[in-house]
């Protein structure tokens, strides 16, 4: 019940939230500064990760309540310190089927460099092309295979398997730096993944880059904004764990424990106003 509490409010609160905003600066790209058009794609971020992730911590605590143990699908992917960790910890089924399926087969990361390159795009084309025969989703998986490719040719893609508890300040810095730079360039490729088209998606990135980079956002939703934060410091405090409220229990007393569900329950009842469906219905 827990885990089913904390996606419904990834998908309610969050998701849900971020798409009214997403949708009116995607739909408005050409008339909005660079600032709020960054805004998005950060929103959009967030949109496509409440939605998913909430989605399968609904489904997955469903299934316990029957009895099932499904494999956990995200572990805090916004936490990924390069691109091959972002894959280890993004809808894992999908990339663990594409890994066993696909990429071993095709001889995986063994053989020539040719081999290893040809294997490495063919894989993230394939997880672009199953998301859609359009050109937006073949793009996202092209950027995230030169993202990786460089990872793997320098034998760097399993440097962080684990989240590590790291004892200087030094270490936590460059840790938050590494953190900063995939999800950034994380969050650039999602701008094709939300696009209509391929034009769309180019026309919001040259606006981007424009003098307003400077300039205050046209759109600046504050209370979501600091929805968004608190939510990133619960997942950031909890990110050892299956899910945010999975060892409740041992951490706080009962009296604590319920004030926190039913502030979540209320953020859920009176913040859930924007239904949206879900992003992966299409899919």
């Amino acid at each position: 019940m827990r885990q089913i509490l904390w996606g419904l409010f990834k998908k309610v609160v969050i998701a849900d939230n971020c798409a009214v905003y997403v949708n009116d600066i995607f739909a408005n790209h050409t008339d909005l500064n660079s600032s709020t058009l960054i805004l998005g794609a950060v929103l959009f971020a967030f949109q496509i990760y409440g939605d998913f992730s909430g989605y399968s911590d609904i489904a997955i605590g469903i299934a316990k309540l029957f009895g099932f143990n499904l494999m956990q699908n995200f572990a805090f992917p916004y936490f990924s310190r390069d691109v091959a960790e972002f894959w280890r910890r993004w809808h894992i089924s999908l990339s663990t089927w594409f890994r066993d399926y696909l990429y071993i087969p095709m001889g995986g990361s063994r053989g020539s460099i040719r081999l290893k390159i040809r294997n490495t795009f063919i894989i993230f084309l394939v997880s672009g092309f199953w998301h859609g025969a359009n050109w937006t989703f073949l793009i996202w998986g092209l950027l995230h295979a030169t993202y990786y490719l460089p990872l793997m040719l320098f034998d760097r893609n399993r440097n962080n398997l684990n989240f590590k508890e790291n004892n200087t300040i030094r270490s936590h810095f460059e840790d938050l730096l590494k953190i900063l730079f995939t999800f950034s360039i994380t969050t650039f490729a999602w701008i094709f993944f939300r696009a209509e088209n391929l034009n769309h998606a180019l026309e919001y990135i040259k606006h981007i880059f424009s003098l307003t980079i400077i300039d205050k956002p046209e759109i600046l939703p504050v209370q979501l904004i600091i929805i968004i934060s608190i939510f990133i410091v619960f997942e950031w405090f909890n990110r050892h764990k299956e899910h945010v409220f999975s060892d409740l229990q041992n951490k706080y007393s009962t009296p604590l424990r319920w004030l926190l569900y039913y502030i979540i329950i209320y953020s859920i009842v009176f913040l859930g106003d924007e239904k949206q469906e879900f992003i992966y219905f299409q899919f």
